[in-house]
């Protein structure tokens, strides 16, 4: 059984940042309404995903609902008469944790270079893992862009009127062979274009996994696509 855990964002600190990086946002001059958008789109996703949406993104968002009507109306002033821009306090706080993070990766860096100075006895007869590189695999494709086409799937489903209970069976196995044939025919393949027959939503996910499963093992890559909400699926020729 596959459990989907999200450990792409350590918080919701981290998925502002995210958003602020991935749009090239100035962090002093944040669009409140296109961030508020994004992050709720997040949670949405989240809860459609059947994940647990912990009580600090609902804050976050809570406090960017907040942000973005202050952001509406006029703006206070303060006891030295100058206007008081309701994002300080975020901004505050994104600056203080973007400090933090950058001192733990730096940390996390030195750590992985001191552990290669470090060899232990026999090493040369220790097992090498020749792990499959994921970032030449997933060329500017990131997990959140996985989910955002995930839901761009969803949406494309049609509308079931009377909920019924149905046993979908449906394999993981069967879905790496299902991608693979399509790949036989085709260099390149959308993401949307290998789903857009599937009405079942338990089956998209198994999809999605499966593709997951594949870049694991070295057999097929991903790539930004021009098409909105989408990607593009390559097969590398291993195994």
């Amino acid at each position: 059984m596959y459990k989907i855990k999200l450990q792409q964002f350590e918080g919701p600190l981290d998925l502002l940042l995210f958003f602020i990086r991935r749009h090239e946002i100035d962090i002093y001059d944040i669009p409140i309404a296109m961030i508020t958008k994004e992050f709720l789109e997040y949670v949405q996703l989240m809860k459609q995903l059947d994940l647990t949406v912990a009580s600090d993104f609902i804050l976050m968002a809570a406090t960017l609902m907040q942000i973005k009507v202050r952001m509406l109306l006029p703006r206070e002033i303060d006891e030295k008469g100058e206007e008081v821009d309701p994002r300080a306090d975020l901004v505050a706080a994104l600056l203080e944790y973007r400090k933090y993070k950058e001192m733990a990766e730096e940390l996390s860096y030195f750590e992985s270079e001191q552990r290669k100075r470090n060899f232990r006895g026999n090493f040369d007869s220790d097992y090498k893992d020749e792990s499959v590189d994921l970032k030449t695999l997933m060329k500017n494709v990131t997990i959140y862009d996985l989910m955002r086409c995930f839901k761009a799937a969803l949406d494309k489903l049609p509308p079931i009127a009377v909920h019924q209970i149905k046993k979908v069976n449906i394999t993981i196995e069967e879905q790496m062979e299902f991608i693979f044939d399509k790949l036989n025919k085709k260099d390149e393949l959308h993401f949307l274009e290998i789903v857009e027959e599937m009405k079942e939503k338990i089956r998209i996910i198994v999809t999605i996994i499966a593709l997951l499963e594949l870049i694991k093992m070295g057999r097929i890559g991903l790539k930004e696509s021009e098409r909105f909400n989408d990607f593009l699926i390559y097969s590398t020729n291993n195994g």
